[in-house]
């Protein structure tokens, strides 16, 4: 069973299962992050959406370069979690199933390609503490020994 993070599902509602592939990237003494401004802005660990079809590796590597413009190496699975949300980009009910890795970030060739993303370089106090969701911030407290 795959431990849940955030709001409990409500009754009556049908959520879609929508798995994902995030990572914590740790860079020099912090963390690289990624700032959504929309629907509301929140830090986040760089990821998303595992297109169909395409494998939770292939997500990670593409997810994390549309949205930091980094391109990254070496990815570990670290475990899973799962949260029950609204997405209002797609107007769905979402049971997402975040897969969690940690990887090197390498370089950055590019700006963010993901419309209203913006890569940034925490501490990680500030990482811990700016996340948006209880799941992300769990991994990252695991990883960094900060439980």
């Amino acid at each position: 069973m795959i431990r849940r993070f955030g709001t409990p599902p409500q009754q009556g509602r049908t959520y879609t299962r929508r798995p994902g592939a995030y990572a914590i990237l740790p860079l020099g003494d912090g963390l690289l992050v990624t700032r959504q401004s929309e629907p509301e802005p929140e830090i986040q660990l760089p990821g998303g959406g595992i297109d169909p079809g395409e494998s939770p590796l292939a997500a990670l590597h593409r997810e994390v370069y549309e949205e930091t413009g980094w391109l990254i190496s070496a990815p570990r699975r670290l475990g899973a979690f799962r949260r029950f949300a609204y997405m209002p980009e797609y107007d769905l009910w979402a049971e997402k199933i975040c897969n969690i890795y940690v990887a090197r970030p390498v370089r950055q060739v590019s700006d963010p390609r993901e419309p209203g993303h913006i890569a940034m370089h925490l501490p990680i106090d500030a990482a811990l503490a700016e996340l948006g969701n209880p799941g992300d911030r769990h991994f990252v407290a695991q990883f960094t020994g900060w439980v």
